[in-house]
């Protein structure tokens, strides 16, 4: 039997914290994950077309560093990338890092979303706000923080919606445990077409996303309609999976492969050359699922797939227009279609 944790979030797996800033003015933020107890192992898996990373030839099985201090997903496209360094000296002043120098040293990891066409003040002079926010968002960490309009979700879109950060956990009953967080800013939609039933509806726990059950016909509407004035780089879905089983790099890597079909349930389409579809993946290390082989890392990515799907419909959910944009309830609201199930 699976079921959310108690707080239905990533940090649900222990040892995690999660912290959120935001730029009102600019229409942007970015969120941080960082361990509590040092650093943790990390892998990655880039899927999309147009994608926007830091520092993730640091995570390949070769590197010589053993983990991570932070992980940072941002919005700001290419601006956004100085979250990371915002997100570096606040953790070594802090006292955490690698103790290589006179200062520590964190390893620090990240990948940015599109957000600069969302109507938001974008003509700042000199350094961009994303040093400061990444920064902010690391100060910001803790087991709590808000979903929808917030962090690297804030000036998001998703298809014809407003995007936004979700996030949602799931245990079994040997205590296995994984967290998704994700930034959805997608090309392709989370709903079917004229139809208030995410597509992730079959993965719902808890009517987490509204309890919808889906139409008894085929929705009508455009299938075409995500790809209306798309443009190559100008979306892109990251996110990050977590576990509380310990995993080496290889496995957290097959974690991170899997937990991007949780992108395909909730997306359509996705990994498009328009998107930069990336997937951290954290490792913990709790609980021990060697005697389990391949069939463990196999059913814990099957677990990070429904947990990621039920991540981006939460961030649709949760999330509050700033703009032209509809939020989806502004677009549905109480006269959302389908039965409650």
């Amino acid at each position: 039997m699976i079921r959310p944790g108690p707080r239905n979030l990533l940090t649900d797996v222990p040892g995690l914290l999660v912290g959120n800033a935001e730029d009102g003015d600019v229409r942007t933020g970015v969120t941080v994950v960082r361990p509590e107890g040092g650093p943790v192992v990390a892998a990655v898996d880039v899927r999309g077309g147009a994608s926007g990373t830091r520092n993730t030839a640091t995570l390949e099985t070769s590197d010589i560093a053993r983990g991570v201090h932070g992980i940072v997903l941002s919005g700001g496209s290419e601006f956004g990338l100085a979250a990371a360094d915002g997100a570096v000296d606040w953790l070594s002043g802090h006292g955490i890092g690698l103790d290589l120098a006179p200062r520590p040293i964190p390893v620090v990891a990240g990948a940015i979303l599109f957000d600069l066409n969302n109507g938001g003040r974008k003509d700042w002079d000199g350094e961009s706000p994303y040093r400061r926010l990444g920064g902010a968002a690391c100060g910001a960490a803790g087991r709590d923080f808000a979903l929808g309009t917030a962090g690297a979700g804030y000036g998001a879109q998703a298809g014809q919606l407003k995007g936004g950060l979700g996030s949602a956990s799931a245990v079994d009953e040997s205590g296995l445990m994984v967290g998704a967080l994700v930034a959805v800013n997608s090309v392709g939609a989370v709903t079917m077409p004229d139809s208030a039933v995410f597509w992730a509806w079959p993965f719902e726990l808890e009517a987490e996303f509204g309890g919808l059950a889906p139409p008894a016909a085929k929705p009508g509407g455009d299938d075409l309609a995500p790809f209306r004035g798309a443009k190559i780089g100008t979306n892109t879905t990251i996110a990050l999976i977590a576990t509380n089983a310990a995993l080496d790099r290889q496995a957290a890597r097959r974690l991170a492969i899997m937990a991007q079909d949780g992108f395909t349930r909730a997306i359509r389409p996705a990994h498009t050359p328009f998107d930069g579809d990336t997937v951290f993946a954290l490792a913990t290390g709790e609980i021990s699922i060697e005697s389990e082989g391949p069939m463990g890392v196999a059913r814990l990515g099957a677990m990070a797939a429904d947990c990621m799907a039920r991540a981006v419909a939460r961030g649709v959910y949760e999330a509050r227009a700033i703009n032209d944009v509809p939020s989806y309830r502004d677009r549905f609201g109480g006269a959302a279609t389908g039965q409650r199930r």
